[in-house]
């Protein structure tokens, strides 16, 4: 079965504004989602896009402010007003918490959408462990295993194996799907996922 690799981090903007159309688009080719949670912040740093810190205020608003209210409302996926207001925060504990998911044999895509609601429409703080154990328990999942296992060293590990790979093949942001090693950067690529699922575009990534 084919299946979508999906490069994102559990506090993504984009990847929030893109999750429910990504499953949807999953659901309806009987598609599967392998999700790799990855150290965004490195992945952002090492490939040369620069830590958003670092753009310029207009960019930012831009970027961050304008983009982000147009596919919110093109999405139905409401937002907070400007930046979460734990954006800064460590993120190893929730993405650690998808990796446990995953690896305790878990179907996290609803966790995963829980978290990037949660982040960006509610304001939640994820690096709670108490705020992670209730997204946890609406979903249908038992939290502690999952938090006890997220911030472990094997855990850890894995986190760090998603970001090397994602630097390793051109990743850049947030979210990143790859269909059959074609990549898709941005959750406003997402119609060409639904259509190269369906029929792969002509050439090759990454060019030969």
């Amino acid at each position: 079965m084919l299946k979508i690799e999906y490069f994102y981090s559990a506090h993504s903007a984009f990847a929030y504004l893109g999750s429910a159309r990504l499953m949807e688009i999953a659901a309806a080719a009987g598609c599967g989602i392998v999700h790799k949670p990855v150290d965004l912040r490195r992945v952002m740093v090492e490939s040369g896009a620069g830590s958003s810190r670092e753009r310029s205020d207009r960019h930012r608003a831009y970027y961050f402010g304008r983009e982000i209210q147009r596919w919110s409302e093109w999405r139905n996926a409401p937002v907070v007003t400007g930046m979460p207001t734990h954006h800064w925060n460590d993120t190893a504990l929730c993405n650690g918490m998808l990796i446990a998911g995953i690896e305790q044999g878990h179907d996290v895509d609803r966790l995963a959408h829980r978290m990037l609601e949660a982040y960006w429409r509610d304001n939640a703080d994820l690096a709670d462990p108490a705020t992670l154990a209730g997204l946890a328990d609406e979903v249908g999942l038992a939290p502690a295993p999952l938090l006890d296992a997220a911030g472990s060293p094997e855990i850890a590990a894995i986190l760090l194996a998603n970001t090397e790979e994602a630097i390793r093949r051109s990743v850049f942001g947030s979210p990143t799907y790859f269909v059959d090693g074609d990549m898709f950067y941005g959750q406003d690529h997402l119609e060409l996922v639904e259509r190269a699922i369906e029929q792969p575009f002509e050439g090759t990534w990454p060019p030969r």
